[in-house]
């Protein structure tokens, strides 16, 4: 999935569909000049940007993590959701190169530079139990041990990984099986097990940014994306599809990380104070996002009456599931050096998750 901000799309998309890259070009370059015009000396001022708007999932958590350093520092923490400094490529060179101190981003996008990181694209491979879940994210040696070595390569501090909410097809046409994917051109990540993922549940794959999508299924060129509802309500992709399919397939993942340099070169104090704010946000947004799923159709059913939502029996969903082999050995053969330790020590973790909720 991913990514954007809660834009009210349906204003935003000129009358051909396409959207004004133009204007999305100049407002980027301008808050980039912003950023950049501040002082290096302000080192109190740490500057946060995100793949979402202020009041989705990854603003909530970024509100709560400011609030936390301000309360118990005198740091100040600039916040800039999505958008205001261009796309996630954008963000994330901004993060490395020190322009920003924090950013939150999805794997789906590090994949590039962390082939690790798109195990979290096998097809149900994370459980759909919350609690389990939640107890993965929290305790993983995966990603508390083996994943912040390879962030730290690529110039990042990984902070944390938590959970938004089970992702969910979008599409035009009703989905009950693979054959109703036959030919769909689905929107995709840039993310190389991602499109394999929908390859083999039979639709054809198709990466774009985030900020074409809704004007692309406006006009036909593509007739599916996948989502956590929450993203589905505020972004209002219910206007442009007419089914919501729910497969069981995947929960989105996003990482919290630092610029390494900076938080290496920070006082132990200092290091603490934001290990703990993450600590507190992280308790904060799996809290927030408790019954969040079912509020978000809820909305969406009230503001679309004829939309369809169907959560797939286990018969249907099996020959989905019966793919997550072909793309795990997929992601063992592009996932990097370390994926076959990755993976055995993330099922590792989802079982002792699994055990400790059972």
């Amino acid at each position: 999935m991913q990514r954007g901000a809660r834009w009210n799309y349906s204003a935003w998309v000129p009358e051909d569909g396409r959207n004004s890259m133009t204007y999305n070009k100049l407002l980027a370059a301008s808050a980039l000049a912003i950023v950049a015009g501040t002082s290096a000396a302000s080192a109190d001022t740490w500057r946060y940007a995100f793949e979402e708007a202020m009041d989705e999932v990854q603003g909530k958590f970024a509100q709560k993590f400011k609030e936390e350093i301000e309360a118990n520092s005198d740091h100040q923490v600039q916040l800039f959701p999505f958008g205001t400094l261009g796309e996630s490529s954008d963000i994330m060179e901004q993060a490395q190169s020190g322009i920003l101190q924090f950013v939150d981003q999805s794997p789906g996008f590090t994949g590039a530079l962390i082939p690790e990181a798109q195990v979290f694209f096998v097809p149900y491979l994370l459980p759909q139990d919350e609690g389990e879940l939640v107890s993965f994210f929290k305790n993983s040696k995966a990603i508390n041990e083996l994943f912040p070595p390879l962030y730290a390569e690529q110039g990042l501090e990984l902070l944390t990984m938590f959970p938004e909410g089970e992702v969910m097809m979008t599409t035009t046409g009703p989905v009950k099986g693979p054959e109703d994917l036959n030919e769909v051109k689905f929107r995709v990540m840039t993310n190389p097990l991602l499109v394999e993922s929908y390859k083999s549940f039979g639709a054809t794959p198709t990466p774009l940014p985030w900020g074409e999508v809704y004007g692309a299924l406006q006009t036909g060129i593509i007739q599916g994306q996948e989502n956590p509802a929450f993203f589905i309500e505020s972004t209002k992709m219910y206007e442009v599809t007419d089914h919501i399919t729910r497969l069981g397939h995947n929960n989105f993942t996003t990482a919290v990380m630092a610029n390494l340099d900076f938080y290496d070169g920070l006082e132990e104090d200092d290091q603490n104070l934001i290990d703990d704010a993450i600590d507190v946000a992280f308790d904060y947004i799996t809290a927030y996002q408790d019954g969040l799923t079912e509020k978000s159709l809820e909305k969406i059913k009230e503001a679309k009456t004829s939309i369809t939502i169907t959560t797939l029996t286990e018969e249907e969903r099996a020959p989905f599931m019966a793919t997550a082999q072909d793309v795990e050995a997929e992601f063992l053969d592009i996932g990097g050096d370390q994926a076959q330790e990755i993976l055995d020590q993330m099922k590792a973790d989802l079982n002792a998750a699994a055990g400790a909720e059972g």
